[in-house]
C-alpha cells in the first residue's frame, strides 16, 4: 500500500514540477477570444440619413431596370420597392414567379430600408461571423436580395427581389438599385 502512495506522490510531484517549469519558460497564458460584440466602433455603421420617400416614378424605374435584368437572364422574380419608411410603393410579380416569394421580396425591401443596409449584411453576419444574435432582431431577413436606394446621400427607399437563389435575387436587385443609386 505504501508503494502505491509513493508512486502517486511521485506522479503528482512530476506534474507539479513540469507545470512550474513550463510557466518559467515564459509562455504567456492565452487570453480568451474577445467577443466581437464588445468592440466599440468610433462611428455608427450604416448611418445613412433617411430622406424623402421615393416617388412612384422612381420606384417604377427601379423595377423596370430590375425586370430588364431578370428577363435578360430568364429569371421570373417578384420585385418590391418600398419608401424610406418601409411602406410599399411598387410591386411586380413577373409571370411564373414563385408565389411564396411575394412576401419574401417585400420583407427584403422593408428590412433593407428599416436597417439602412443590404440584407446580405445579415446573411454574412450569421454565416461568416457567427453573429447568431442577428436572428433575434425584429424584421430581419438573413438572405441577400434587399438593397437600399440612396439619392443625394439619403435613403429614399429600398428594393427587394425574391424567387431565385440569393445570388440571383441580389443580381437583379443590384440592377434595379443602379437606376437610383448613381
Amino acid at each position: 500500500m505504501n508503494h502505491r502512495i509513493l508512486i502517486q506522490l511521485s506522479l503528482a510531484a512530476g506534474l507539479f514540477l513540469g507545470g512550474a517549469a513550463a510557466a518559467q519558460q515564459g509562455s504567456p497564458p492565452q487570453p480568451a477570444p474577445a467577443n466581437p460584440n464588445d468592440v466599440i466602433p468610433e462611428k455608427l455603421p450604416f448611418n445613412v440619413p433617411y430622406g424623402a420617400p421615393i416617388s412612384l416614378e422612381k420606384a417604377q424605374a427601379a423595377i423596370a431596370a430590375a425586370m430588364e435584368e431578370a428577363n435578360k437572364r430568364g429569371w421570373p422574380l417578384n420585385i418590391t420597392v418600398v419608401d424610406s419608411g418601409s411602406n410599399l410603393v411598387a410591386f411586380v410579380r413577373m409571370d411564373g414567379a414563385m408565389l411564396a416569394s411575394i412576401a419574401i421580396s417585400q420583407h427584403k425591401a422593408r428590412a433593407s430600408a428599416k436597417f439602412r443596409r443590404p440584407t446580405r449584411v445579415y446573411e454574412d453576419s450569421i454565416l461568416k461571423s457567427g453573429f447568431n444574435y442577428t436572428m433575434t432582431l425584429d424584421d430581419v431577413i438573413a438572405a441577400r436580395g434587399g438593397i437600399p436606394l440612396i439619392e443625394d446621400g439619403k435613403l429614399i427607399g429600398a428594393i427587394g427581389c425574391s424567387g431565385g437563389t440569393g445570388s440571383q435575387d441580389e443580381a437583379v436587385c443590384t440592377a434595379g438599385a443602379a437606376a437610383i443609386n448613381k
